[in-house]
């Protein structure tokens, strides 16, 4: 082994598996370790998010506390940044990101002899020269429960299309779906879409709000089906494992519905995506490198 890299790993799943992704192609590039600091990310954070990597088969192993730089860890990190901050970019030890485009420079960044690496790295032209390794390593653990064993067996008699609304602010009846959440202009114009592409397709609809995401799919109710049995972040991993049996995809400005697409193994997937660009508030979303070659904006 050349060095180590740790990866902090933080925010919801789709983002823990961007950090992973990214940290994982630079140690099979450079014959490094790579340990995932699998706390210190979700100590402080504000919606209450955890670890859900475990649902994966990843062959990475966790950072004891002395790799996760405790005690005082926070501290420690912000010494580390302070001090790296000076550096060449090349020449950093601690990596945190920053920007949100795509930053290349991150494909020939080196352990020197160790890396610790923070950020969401929301592109997979950081990894896509190791992709079916990342593919390998992100096989999901299916769920058990014969709720979801039922369901999948009855996505894959069909076409099916997974349909992804994710409501970062309340519900506005009135004026779309909200300011930080794609418009509801988005999702008619990507049904077009679809429906023009895929006949008589059945659409499997997920949501933090499958009430109100409903309202949004104006579809009648024998060709939609609301998932909405796995509750919590501790069964995100089931959603997104019954989004990849699912043959074609309508995404939401979200990485969770973006890696449920990325995933899936059809080859002749059609994926739709939020066409928009936004730099502010809770969503992030259109900027350089985040959408695939071959995805449709809508």
């Amino acid at each position: 082994m050349n060095g180590i890299i740790v990866a902090r790993i933080l925010g919801g799943l789709g983002n823990q598996l961007f950090g992973y992704a990214a940290a994982r192609r630079l140690a099979l590039l450079h014959g490094a370790e790579l340990i995932l600091d699998h706390v210190t990310g979700f100590t402080h954070d504000s919606y209450n998010r955890h670890y859900q990597l475990d649902y994966f088969s990843i062959p990475c192993r966790k950072a004891s506390s002395l790799e996760r730089l405790e005690p005082f860890s926070r501290f420690r990190r912000k010494l580390l940044l302070v001090f790296n901050q000076g550096r060449p970019f090349e020449m950093r030890t601690y990596l945190k990101q920053e920007q949100v485009d795509f930053d290349s420079r991150l494909l020939t960044i080196r352990p020197r002899p160790n890396l610790y690496l923070e950020g969401y790295w929301q592109s997979e032209d950081y990894f896509k020269d190791v992709e079916p390794q990342i593919r390998q390593d992100l096989r999901i653990y299916p769920p058990s429960d014969s709720t979801n064993l039922a369901l999948a067996e009855r996505i894959r008699q069909q076409v099916a299309v997974a349909v992804h609304v994710r409501f970062f602010d309340e519900p506005d009846v009135a004026n779309g779906i909200g300011a930080n959440n794609a418009p509801q202009g988005y999702y008619q114009r990507a049904l077009e879409t679809m429906e023009a592409r895929v006949k008589g397709a059945h659409y499997l609809l997920f949501s933090n709000r499958p009430e109100a995401a409903r309202r949004v799919i104006p579809l009648p109710d024998d060709r939609v089906t609301l998932v909405h049995n796995n509750k919590g972040d501790e069964n995100a991993y089931a959603d997104l494992w019954l989004m990849q049996q699912c043959q074609h995809f309508i995404i939401a400005n979200s990485t969770f519905s973006w890696w449920g697409a990325w995933l899936a193994s059809n080859q002749g997937k059609i994926v739709i995506a939020p066409g928009f660009e936004k730099r502010d508030g809770e969503s992030w979303w259109g900027f350089e490198g985040l959408i695939p070659e071959g995805w449709i904006k809508c």
